[in-house]
């Protein structure tokens, strides 16, 4: 049984977001810049393994996802594609890299450690992402501190650097200059990346006594580079590199406050039906703590959904759906497992469909309008669709 309440996901609309978005930074033929599909936190709520798999289809190569156990996920459920780790490793299970052969990013001097005691124990050579922090002060080799902590990580024997990034703080602030600072901070710090792996480099020839290729010389001399997460790949093709890492647009919107005319489609919508219908007296309150008061009669639908399905509070006396066409207002509050919506004057019976997060008739509501009307961000209210609503893969 399905409840009333379910998400569909068109698969298909995925796909030709994700081919759009590859036409769009493929501009140079001789070196396109390709993308690393984010699918992290359950594919921003749509399903990990169904979308890592139809994007595979589309013709992704690597995925991204927050840490290995997502990635172990991803494995388990027939993905094939590269998979790299974005998140911290010091306190993971680092046989799960092995396992699921799954790409680090190495964040810290103390991971790059971790990994290489984990990777000679395996005996394996490992290629890994090193990430630099230009200024947004989460993870990352400081961008001003490279010549005293890369040494030790470039000369690990087990591991292999194969890309080099970063992740701005302000893309989607037009007004920030601190976008642009951080993209002169790395590309100052790809500088100083290159010049110490050609110094390790040469270091490895010298120490294996010939000037021939060998298992100890296994570097990439010159890494791949990626820095642009949906809002920096709308807002400056200098920072596209070799790599762009599209989570939003992929799901078919775009950051706020940004806009863009590549055609991308909502992927996600999100639908109930009313299981009641009831006149309310002029006077009374309806719902938890008598948020709203009629001052008329009025006629309430109640939907089967409510924050135990991630729909925010915020939502009462604030936020609408789409019923029979229409837009309606949510009225009262927004309680564990249902919402009512002041459904006056319409011809509305139970059965009838509920669009929370779609189109109905001419009538659109999409993630980026609810999350605006909340004070919130469109990832969020994706990401908080909750477990116990079915999602429907079409």
């Amino acid at each position: 049984m399905i409840r009333p309440t379910v998400a569909r996901v068109d698969l298909n609309a995925l796909k030709t977001n994700y081919r759009h978005l590859s036409a769009h930074v493929a501009v140079e033929e001789s070196r396109p810049t390709t993308i690393i599909a984010v699918v992290k936190a359950n594919a921003y709520g749509h399903g990990a393994a169904q979308v890592a798999r139809a994007l595979e289809d589309a013709g992704a190569t690597t995925l991204a996802c927050a840490d290995i156990e997502e990635g172990a996920a991803l494995r388990s459920a027939g993905v094939r594609a590269e998979i790299l780790v974005f998140g911290a490793l010091s306190v993971s299970d680092l046989d799960g890299l092995f396992d699921a052969r799954l790409t680090p990013t190495i964040s810290t001097p103390g991971a790059a450690r971790a990994v290489q005691v984990a990777a000679a124990k395996y005996r394996q050579q490992l290629r890994y992402h090193l990430k630099i922090d230009t200024g947004m002060n989460r993870l990352g080799f400081r961008f001003d501190n490279l010549r005293r902590t890369l040494p030790e990580l470039l000369a690990s024997p087990n591991l292999d650097l194969d890309a080099v990034y970063t992740h701005f703080a302000t893309a989607d602030n037009p007004e920030s200059p601190h976008f642009n600072e951080q993209r002169l901070r790395f590309e100052r710090a790809l500088e100083e990346v290159r010049e110490s792996n050609r110094r390790v480099r040469g270091d490895r020839r010298e120490n294996s006594g010939t000037g021939s290729a060998s298992s100890a010389i296994s570097a990439v001399a010159s890494p791949y580079v990626h820095a642009a997460n949906s809002a920096a790949l709308l807002r400056d093709s200098r920072v596209w590199y070799d790599c762009v890492r599209p989570g939003l647009l992929l799901y078919g919107l775009v950051p706020p406050p940004l806009a863009s005319t590549i055609p991308l489609t909502p992927v996600m919508t999100l639908h109930s039906r009313v299981v009641a219908v009831k006149g309310v007296r002029a006077g009374e309150g309806v719902g938890y703590g008598l948020k709203f008061n009629t001052e008329q009669p009025t006629t309430i639908a109640i939907i089967p959904a409510g924050y135990a399905d991630g729909l925010d509070l915020r939502l009462g006396g604030r936020g609408v759906v789409l019923i029979r066409g229409r837009r309606v207002p949510i009225v009262g509050a927004v309680s564990m497992d249902m919402l009512t919506a002041d459904v006056t004057g319409l011809d509305v019976s139970p059965g009838d469909e509920v669009v929370i997060i779609g189109s109905q008739g001419q009538e659109r509501i999409d993630a980026r309008e609810m999350a605006a009307t909340i004070g919130t961000i469109p990832y969020e209210v994706l990401c908080r669709i909750g477990s116990r609503i079915e999602r429907v893969y079409d």
